[in-house]
């Protein structure tokens, strides 16, 4: 009878026994099994991460190179802006050249013109003297009348060739920029006035070829 109860016992326990051992393999194996999952969804994270870094990857590609073709398109519209402005600025110097050169020519052109019209102009002059100087018992009146006559030619030369006198009146004020004073006297007028002219001025094309010589009171 005790034997009896004694190995139900041992049988119970083994029974114990062996089902604790169950519960802890069943444990390890869902933990195992969990860990699996965790591993399994670990990889599918790693995987979806990677997946997307590779999309943006290729994102960033993809606009890398839509900025490098903007880049572009703006670089080869600088250089044909560029190219049209040195073309423009070519032409535009070269015409600045050309301006210059015949502006050039043009006024050397009208300096050798009008001292060539000058001189013909002075021509007929000389002639009146020429022809003065032929007459062989010339009068003093005949002689008067040639050189009033040549006078006069000379001085519509100098008329038609822009050519002006200065002949101040007697009590003009002094002006520096046509007269010249050689000498002060005194006078019966306000100072620093014209007393006497001594030899005319000459302007041409309103610019001072010689002032007239004067003396001016204290």
């Amino acid at each position: 009878m005790k034997n009896n109860e004694k190995k139900e016992k041992i049988n119970t326990f083994e029974k114990i026994k062996n089902s604790s051992f169950k519960k802890k393999e069943f444990l390890n194996k869902t933990v195992e099994s969990k860990e699996e999952d965790k591993t399994v969804e670990s990889k599918e994270e790693d995987k979806t991460v990677e997946s997307k870094e590779e999309d943006k990857t290729v994102e960033s590609k993809e606009e890398d190179k839509t900025v490098e073709n903007e880049l572009k398109k703006k670089l080869n519209t600088a250089e044909i802006k560029a190219s049209y402005m040195q073309d423009a600025y070519l032409r535009a110097k070269a015409e600045s050249e050309n301006i210059r050169r015949r502006s050039q020519e043009d006024l050397a052109r009208a300096y050798k013109f009008s001292i060539e019209n000058f001189a013909k102009e002075l021509l007929s002059v000389k002639d009146s003297l020429e022809m003065a100087l032929n007459v062989e018992t010339p009068s003093i009146e005949s002689l008067k009348k040639g050189v009033e006559i040549t006078l006069k030619q000379l001085s519509s030369v100098f008329k038609k060739n822009n050519l002006l006198e200065i002949n101040p009146i007697i009590g003009d004020k002094l002006d520096p920029m046509k007269h010249q004073a050689v000498s002060t006297i005194s006078a019966e007028q306000e100072p620093n006035t014209i007393v006497e002219v001594l030899q005319k001025g000459y302007l041409i094309s309103e610019r001072l070829l010689r002032p007239a010589l004067v003396t001016v009171a204290q």
